[in-house]
């Protein structure tokens, strides 16, 4: 008899879940979906040649309406974003009201766009109903100015000037600004904001908890304009009331104040273009209230489409204050009563509760933070995304027409792609658009806290209005038609294996349903980036950025063609995938089996096409280094191999499976057309990669021969090439002198470095010339260990390279893990690598509990690069803590 799955008491959060998933409530209604930057994104850009940043500046978003979002700090909203709450502050020095977040544009950022503030997503449920956030905001006037003047003057090879560096927070002269959320009911959410002032004299702070509607109705959407009225005030609270002709009304209750500001969320045309405005109630008049002292015109007003009760505060040195709000379509006589701090500890109880079960009990209380802290800014970075492209290219009625030149522009390929959903984002300020590839490791860790939500967002991207009609994903809206590793498949599996793990029944429908939509895309992948026919693929830059030395998108030096070793890696894991989701789901249905042996053989030709295919083509392995290449092929058969020791190489190693022999037995015709395509494949002297099947044995399926694995394992445990002390760089440590080639009578080269690129490659804000990636390292790990559940202990290497330490593979991938979690742990003295030299994160107290997940890590220190937020994939440390 089959072992029965223990019984566990669901918490309160597991039971919200399930209701959400039935129907029974709608949980997920509202949620953290507002943008951290709609300005400066391509979906708000109208220009004639597409200069997004240029477009639409952060000088321009306090006074101009969105079109396609909205943004705002530790905000929500609704799923549809027809309704949105975020605060406002001002300090009593700066220029502006803080209302969004500021940072620099791609153009301004000596590496790139990035975000200047301070800010952390400390705790989220699955179905939010309890979230916390930290803003922390400068007492005396903030650096914009400083920022973008001194980072103006900064080279690529000198480093970011942060927010920190300009001192605006030293002696500790700000205020620490907590925003928590609980839902009494799913549309019933109470709001907490705790503003502590950690300097040592006391300092003035203007709070503004805005409500307002997004602009439908200047853009043709709505035929009718929303509105916020004034309501009845009760015992110690004032009201406002909601009005959308698509919404169920909602009521914001908020603690007693003598001034509510109301205005209409459009834009002044005064101020932007010169155009005379049709009332001065426009976006930016709270702005003009508080800072330009104009404040009786939005307090006389009783109603609107955006409003703010405004508190003017005090704080003593070492103090706090706290406003309570609550929003609702319930109606009650005491909403900021006892019950609110009641149920404000329940929730607080309860995402312990719900947090306890999943983390692992054998882990320490920091390394249970540093997870949950991932798994909350995973969550938090769901993010409302809506692009309809014929409406963006077409212009809306009312609005100034769109150049002609925009309709075959940018994404113009693109008419059928639709998007109005709540998806997972890199990072809702530097990447506030979908990754497809992104989205497929983010969709790991989520699948540990709501698989439901992870399987979703899969199968989102495989809908009629995300796929093309010719079965390519779309990449992210700067170019939809990019080319990005094809990870679908693998996440898709991945999230099926933690879903059944948790649960014990495998969601094998869940697998049908991706897996016919992923035959169209591996089609399209077949037909587009085979060239040859040769099961070598030329996949463009595969998302690997930089780490080329030329961009592998455009046109490739000497008219030649790119035969890619990653290209070829990827869609040999892609066979894999799809191989093993066939079998799965032949368990119970045989009719995949004649799918899946065509899988296993395609996967077989593309083996062997990487190791060696034909007299005329060598492959990418070199012998006599050890290591896969790309290879440049030049016209007249000309093959030049490009030696870069990278990733690329490296990636051949995510190509593996295990097939168990249970498998044989259960599919006999797929066993039995598989061992007559061996033996047809030895009749006709072809390189043979694939071993025999052996009876009673499993079969292991991978690229890398074992002789070929030792030699990469060897090249990448090294610490003199690979193996940094938080995990597998992206570029080999050998090319720190540089390393370059001849082409055309052009020399191209590129050299190691460890942390921002000196190239300028894709805007400059990335860098695969050395760094560590979460993501490619997550791969690297998984597929150590799938070596290792077939060899066991037959196949040990040295951990590291020279050390004599030989270890399992199993123990290898162990190690590596420790090395990429240990990004964030503190050291001794209390210092984490991920914050490099900044002490305050080690001797702060108000710091020193606060982790950021950044995109990329330094190769030879640990510290944190690039985007500071983009906790998306390398919030795959959560599934690496377990």
């Amino acid at each position: 008899m089959k072992p029965q799955k223990k019984q566990t008491r669901q918490s309160a959060e597991q039971l919200r879940l399930q209701e959400q998933y039935t129907g029974q409530y709608d949980w997920l209604h509202w949620g953290p979906y507002l943008s951290e930057r709609q300005w400066g994104t391509v979906r708000e850009d109208y220009s004639t040649h597409g200069n997004a940043w240029e477009y639409f500046t952060h000088d321009h978003s306090r006074s101009r309406a969105y079109r396609w979002g909205e943004d705002g700090i530790a905000g929500i909203s609704d799923d549809k974003q027809r309704l949105c709450f975020a605060l406002a502050f001002w300090n009593g020095h700066d220029p502006i009201l803080k209302e969004r977040l500021f940072g620099l544009t791609g153009n301004e950022g000596n590496h790139g766009e990035d975000v200047k503030e301070l800010y952390y997503y400390l705790d989220s449920t699955p179905t939010h109903s309890y979230m916390k956030h930290l803003y922390k905001y400068p007492q005396r006037a903030f650096p914009y100015a400083d920022l973008v003047e001194t980072n103006r003057y900064r080279d690529r090879n000198q480093p970011e000037y942060e927010l920190l560096d300009t001192g605006i927070f030293d002696e500790s002269r700000y205020f620490d600004i907590f925003t928590e959320y609980a839902k009494a009911a799913d549309h019933d959410i109470l709001i907490r904001i705790t503003a502590y002032n950690r300097g040592s004299e006391a300092a003035p702070l203007h709070l503004l908890p805005t409500l307002w509607f997004r602009n439908g109705w200047s853009f043709g959407q709505l035929d009718r304009k929303p509105r916020i009225r004034r309501g009845p005030d009760g015992e110690g609270s004032g009201s406002v009331t909601t009005e959308h002709p698509e919404q169920g009304d909602y009521t914001l209750y908020f603690e007693q104040t003598d001034k509510v500001l109301f205005t209409e969320n459009e834009t002044n045309t005064d101020r932007l273009f010169g155009v005379p405005n049709a009332h001065p109630f426009t976006k930016d008049a709270f702005h003009q209230a508080i800072i330009g002292g104009a404040i009786d015109g939005v307090t006389q007003r009783v109603e609107g489409s955006k409003v703010a009760p405004l508190y003017q505060v005090i704080i003593p040195a070492g103090e706090s204050i706290t406003i309570k709000l609550r929003l609702t379509q319930a109606t009650n006589s005491q909403p900021l009563g006892a019950e609110f701090d009641e149920l404000f500890a329940r929730r607080i109880a309860e995402a312990d509760q719900f947090y306890a079960a999943i983390q692992a009990q054998k882990a320490d209380a920091e390394t249970k933070q540093i997870q949950r802290q991932a798994f909350a800014g995973m969550l938090w970075s769901k993010q409302f995304y809506h692009i309809d492209i014929p409406q963006w290219l077409n212009g809306d009625p009312g609005q100034p027409a769109p150049a002609t030149e925009r309709k075959n522009g940018r994404n113009h390929q693109w008419r059928t792609l639709n998007n109005e959903d709540i998806i997972s984002m890199p990072d809702k300020w530097e990447y506030p658009w979908y990754a497809a590839w992104d989205l497929a490791f983010h969709c790991v860790p989520l699948a540990r806290i709501d698989p439901q939500f992870a399987k979703n967002q899969l199968i989102l991207f495989l809908r009629e209005w995300y796929m093309h009609p010719n079965g390519q994903l779309p990449a992210y809206e700067w170019a939809f038609g990019d080319v990005n590793p094809p990870v679908h498949a693998w996440s898709c599996l991945a999230v099926y294996k933690l879903d059944a793990e948790r649960t014990g029944v495998g969601d094998v429908d869940f697998l049908k349903r991706v897996f016919q939509k992923l035959l169209l895309n591996f089609t399209w992948w077949v037909n587009r980036k085979d060239a040859k026919g040769n099961n070598v693929f030329e996949g463009g830059f595969l998302g690997l950025d930089n780490i080329g030395v030329f961009d592998r998108s455009n046109q490739i030096p000497g008219g030649g063609r790119l035969e890619q070793a990653d290209g070829t890696s990827w869609m040999a894991m892609y066979c894999l995938n799809m191989l093993e989701m066939a079998l799965e789901i032949a368990k119970t249905d045989v009719t995949y089996e004649d799918v899946a042996t065509k899988f296993f053989e395609h996967f077989v030709y593309i083996a062997e096409s990487l190791n060696r295919m034909g007299e005329d083509w060598d492959g990418s392995w070199d012998e006599n280094e050890g290591f896969f290449y790309d290879i440049l092929e030049l016209p007249g058969d000309h093959y030049i191999p490009l030696k870069i020791r990278s990733l690329v190489g490296l990636s051949t190693m995510f190509a593996v499976l295990k097939i168990p022999k249970s498998i044989f037995t259960k599919l006999p015709d797929f066993t039995k057309r598989m061992r007559w395509f061996q033996q047809y494949q030895k009749q006709g002297k072809m390189h043979v990669v694939v071993d025999d099947i052996a009876e009673n044995e499993d079969l292991l399926l991978t690229l890398i021969p074992p002789e070929r694995l030792e030699r990469l394992l060897h090249a990448m445990l090294d610490e003199r090439e690979f193996l940094a002390p938080g995990g597998i760089r992206s570029i080999s440590k050998i090319h720190e002198n540089g390393y370059s080639v001849h082409i055309d009578g052009q020399e191209f080269g590129l050299r190691y470095e460890p942390g921002e690129s000196s190239s300028g490659l894709f805007g400059g804000n990335s860098n695969w010339r050395g760094p560590i990636w979460m993501p490619m390292n997550y791969l690297l790990i998984c597929a150590l260990r799938t070596y290792h559940s077939y060899y066991g202990d037959q196949v040990r290497v040295e951990f590291p390279t020279g050390s004599g330490h030989r270890v399992a593979l199993g123990e290898a991938a162990s190690m590596l893990a420790q090395r990429l979690t240990g990004i964030f742990q503190p050291d001794t003295n209390g210092h984490r690598p991920v914050n490099g030299k900044e002490n305050r994160y080690a001797t702060d107290p108000h710091f020193k509990d606060l982790v950021l997940f950044y995109e990329y890590f330094h190769g030879d220190n640990s510290q944190g690069v690039g985007a500071s937020h983009q906790t998306g994939w390398t919030g795959v440390v959560a599934d690496l803590i377990g």
